[in-house]
């Protein structure tokens, strides 16, 4: 710790500049780390492999200059009548051993070629007046037959020396050669290759610093120069907030694969955390709810049915070609919507019921005060006997009571519009339904647009059917409006797609696509076809929605056994 010139201690790592304290520290920024930690790797990468390069190549040198002398000695003893030379002359200075030696030394740039007899004295030398001296190092091993390799020392200073055996031409052996390659240009050719390498080196760091910026120059423009916490926490919010909302989300990649899903998500689309990862097609299947997701079907606020919800889907490009999509459930506010409706239509009933109960109510108070008895008895009778035949019907061809009270609310909403809605003569449907509200669901949607299609026609009529092909149910409802165009009667099984103007408190376009999702999903179908006279005849078909006869026997009995 070291003091400032204001006397605050300063400590490691901080210096002051201008009176204001400053800390040198490790880089926050991703890019930063990032550089300076790649800029390390290339560093001592290459420091490493210029060591292990320099390394082995002292002893490879080493190896080569012994090995040069090793194939001068070589040579030279194989000279003819070399051997022969030696042993007839005396070993002086103007001898022709010398002579030849020298002549040797100077065409291969040896330091010494020595030539020595079998008792280790010398016939040549670079230095004459070393010549019938004895050699300065141990001759044994090569006039023993051996053929030596050594750095040593000697008269000469440090060499790289060969060694080999002189035979005459009877393979005895009259002497030795030892040849030296001077030991300071073996060091002074290391010393020449540094440079280089170092230069070579010094290229390779250059390049891995220049790679290293641009692989962190782009590290940063994808991290939008953040720091690794602020990431950290970014992915923490991320998180949180993925998994609190109550919308779906679901990111896209630019190859239309699953991303990522959050739990609502997850729940609205039926999916889990195996299909992340999968392509869009594969995880949902074909359809609409598909196409919105994927792009194909462009617009805001979407709507969609999934299974036997309906949702609402927005859909956002990202830049790297992906997209998110957001997803509310609207299944709870489109049953109210039609509650809402119900009600209306129900308040609307009942006010056209209590203006049409005062008339009646007046007519029978005219009949008293006149005296007519009987017939004010006959006007009774005959306005409670219409109200009690209706229900009575209805109630003896469709058993199931929920289906049987909308039939008799709908007939009453239809009656004050100015509407027979009637029930097929063939129309039985006995009291076994195994999902009941199903049924409420798809029949009711069935005569609402019945109704909504015969409006200001001039001749308004409804005909509902329904009856039992075994544990099928077929529901049938035709009306005498416009009809169905024929290259719109796939369209009008679309999520969102209506021919009517949209509601106060939401969208049209969803009654009948969960009248067909209703359907498919237990195997059946929902079609519309032309009618007989002018209208739409609309077709239900319902596999197994029925239960069987035993288990409504079973049912009857309440099953005491």
């Amino acid at each position: 710790m070291t003091e400032s010139e204001e006397g605050a201690p300063l400590r490691s790592g901080e210096r002051r500049d201008g009176g204001r304290r400053m800390r040198i520290g490790w880089p926050r920024r991703v890019f930063s780390q990032v550089l300076l930690m790649q800029l390390a790797i290339a560093a001592g990468v290459t420091a490493l492999a210029t060591g292990l390069f320099l390394a082995p190549l002292s002893a490879q040198l080493d190896d080569q200059a012994m090995r040069r002398a090793l194939a001068i000695a070589q040579t030279t003893a194989a000279r003819p009548g070399l051997a022969e030379t030696l042993g007839s002359t005396e070993p002086v200075p103007q001898g022709p051993v010398q002579a030849e030696a020298e002549r040797i030394r100077r065409s291969t740039g040896a330091e010494y070629v020595v030539i020595m007899d079998d008792r280790g004295v010398r016939w040549s030398h670079t230095s004459p007046g070393r010549i019938g001296r004895h050699v300065s190092t141990d001759p044994s091993e090569a006039l023993a037959g051996h053929e030596v390799m050594q750095i040593d020392n000697g008269t000469l200073g440090r060499s790289a020396r060969g060694k080999v055996p002189l035979r005459d031409h009877t393979g005895e052996i009259v002497g030795a050669v030892s040849v030296g390659i001077a030991y300071e240009s073996v060091r002074d050719r290391l010393v020449s290759i540094v440079p280089g390498l170092l230069v070579h080196a010094g290229g390779a760091l250059a390049v891995g610093a220049l790679a290293s910026y641009v692989v962190s120059r782009r590290l940063q423009r994808r991290t939008h120069d953040l720091a690794f916490s602020d990431i950290s926490a970014l992915l923490a919010e991320r998180e949180a907030m993925l998994h609190g909302i109550r919308e779906g989300v679901v990111a896209l990649d630019d190859r239309g694969r699953i991303r990522l899903m959050n739990d609502e998500a997850q729940r609205l689309l039926g999916l889990g955390p195996q299909h992340t990862g999968r392509p869009l097609d594969e995880a949902l299947g074909p359809g609409r709810t598909t196409d919105v997701l994927a792009g194909r079907v462009t617009g805001d606020d979407l709507l969609t049915v999934r299974a036997n919800r309906v949702l609402v889907a927005n859909r956002m490009p990202t830049d790297d070609g992906g997209a998110v999509a957001t997803l509310r459930d609207r299944t709870e506010l489109e049953r109210l919507g039609r509650e809402l409706d119900g009600t209306r239509g129900l308040i609307d009933a009942l006010r056209a019921q209590d203006h049409e109960h005062a008339n009646r109510m007046h007519t029978l108070l005219g009949l008293l005060e006149l005296g007519l008895h009987e017939e004010a008895v006959e006007f009774v009778t005959e306005v409670v006997g219409v109200h009690r035949a209706t229900a009575e019907q209805v109630a003896e061809q469709v058993r199931d009571p929920m289906l049987a009270a909308l039939l008799v609310g709908k007939a009453t909403v239809a009656a004050e519009r100015g509407v027979p809605l009637t029930i097929g003569a063939d129309t039985l449907l006995p009291d076994r339904v195994v999902d009941p509200r199903g049924l409420v669901t798809v029949l009711g949607n069935l005569v609402d647009n019945a109704l909504d299609a015969t409006a200001g026609t001039a001749q308004p009529r409804v005909e509902v059917e329904l009856r039992a092909e075994g544990r099928t149910a077929v529901l049938r409802v035709s009306d005498s409006g416009p009809g169905i165009a024929p290259e719109h009667r796939e369209l009008i099984f679309t999520e969102g797609w209506s021919t009517k103007e949209p509601p106060r408190h939401g969208q049209r376009g969803i009654g009948l696509a969960l009248v067909r999702r209703l359907a498919e999903r237990q195997g059946g179908s929902a079609r519309v076809e032309a009618r007989e006279g002018g209208g739409a005849e609309f077709t239900v078909v319902l596999p197994e929605a029925l239960a069987h006869e035993l288990d409504e026997a079973a049912a009857v009995r309440g099953d005491t056994r």
